[in-house]
């Protein structure tokens, strides 16, 4: 690598293990550091910017409003929320939106609903069912539904209530809830990200909203990672036809501006009254035209279609550019959120791989993880396999 590009961070609480590379600026799917080093950008701010870098329509439609409004307060009417609501409302097929800051207050206003709506039906003891490989924010209560005991350690005692079973095993849901009649929902992510692009099958999805309807409980999917497109698709559970009764949203919905959603259904929609939840910055004038815009460019761009198409195209070419190859288990997932398997911890290729030019992630000690922006082009995709494939073979054979 070369040597850190900016000073050091003295004052900068030390949370992240950064790599010695400072951006400056990008440009569509591409960006460059301070030393004027471009870099293919295969992370997308971890799947954050979905309309990529600079973008020629999104940059001044929020420069328009940072000098009109950019924060007011809840106390009054935004109407920029209603028009973003009625937007999700009608992609999603349910009914309501309460709008926060990102994906961990998205997923703990999930779970205050989990509660409520066993309160309202007086089990004061609310439990939710969670699943292994589960991720769903780093505060105490999303940290507790969350499955990683490295990122547990040093922060119990756990908020109790969770109950964890195995992804994509129906019985398993069906047989914890008949156990525990306190299960007041059904809380996963349709596509596990931080545990290593873990998709859950689409029978799975389609057995978990029979069996949600049948014991009365909410089914929450978290689509904070894998929503607003990302698989070719609106939201990764249209995949199997259904609608869930919670869904959290973050990340690619502000297209880099901080924002979350709870999109909920009728069985959810009226659970919080005034009082009951609430939030400051959530839902102020920048992030709701941050994400009006966003979605608008995405159907008028076709954008989903695009995520599908180069999704499928960025997976081929790394299906057969890792046929063989010993050390790689699977490649796997949808659109463009995509993972890459290892059969041992592969972290150095974070370092190695900004080294030839692509910012990627490694998720799970041992998964590659390709999270581009959506308007990423095939010859763009080509680069990305171009760069990985022979990068990962010369890891595997050291």
């Amino acid at each position: 690598m070369n040597a850190p590009v900016s000073p050091s961070e003295p004052h900068v609480m030390q949370t992240y293990g950064r790599l010695p590379v400072a951006l400056s600026h990008g440009q569509g799917c591409w960006v460059w550091d301070t030393n004027g080093r471009r870099y293919l950008d295969g992370l997308g701010g971890i799947a954050v910017n979905t309309l990529g870098h600079n973008h020629p329509r999104l940059v001044p439609a929020l420069q328009e409003q940072i000098a009109k409004l950019i924060h007011t307060s809840n106390y009054y009417h935004v109407p920029l929320q209603e028009k973003l609501a009625e937007k999700l409302v009608a992609v999603s097929g349910m009914t309501n939106v309460f709008f926060c800051n990102s994906g961990l207050e998205a997923n703990e206003a999930a779970l205050k609903l989990a509660r409520k709506y066993g309160h309202d039906r007086g089990n004061t003891d609310a439990h939710v069912l969670v699943f292994e490989g589960a991720f769903h924010g780093r505060s105490i209560a999303t940290l507790s539904a969350t499955a990683n005991p490295k990122i547990h350690a040093g922060f119990g005692p756990l908020v109790p209530g969770f109950v964890r079973v195995p992804l994509n095993n129906i019985a398993a849901v069906e047989a914890a809830l008949e156990a525990d009649p306190k299960i007041t929902a059904i809380f996963l992510e349709t596509i596990q990200g931080e545990g290593g692009v873990n998709p859950a099958r689409i029978e799975f999805l389609q057995g978990l909203r029979r069996v949600a309807d049948r014991f009365d409980v909410l089914l929450m999917l978290d689509e904070v990672q894998c929503g607003i497109g990302r698989t070719g698709k609106w939201f990764a559970h249209q995949w199997a036809g259904i609608v869930p009764d919670v869904m959290p949203l973050a990340k690619g919905l502000g297209s880099g501006v901080p924002v979350g959603a709870v999109v909920c259904g009728p069985r959810a929609a009226k659970i919080m009254q005034p009082g009951n939840h609430g939030t400051t910055f959530g839902g102020n004038p920048l992030a709701m035209r941050a994400g009006v815009e966003t979605l608008t460019i995405m159907e008028e761009d076709g954008l989903l279609a695009n995520a599908a198409k180069v999704g499928a195209e960025l997976k081929t070419a790394l299906t057969e550019g890792f046929a063989g190859v010993a050390g790689v288990v699977e490649v796997r997932g949808q659109g463009l959120m995509l993972g890459v398997e290892l059969d041992r911890p592969c972290g150095a290729l974070l370092g190695l791989a900004a080294e030839a030019g692509l910012m990627i992630s490694v998720t799970a000690d041992r998964v590659i993880r390709l999270v581009p922006a959506l308007i990423l082009s095939s010859e763009e995709a080509a680069g990305i396999a171009d760069i990985l494939v022979p990068l990962v073979k010369k890891f595997l054979a050291a």
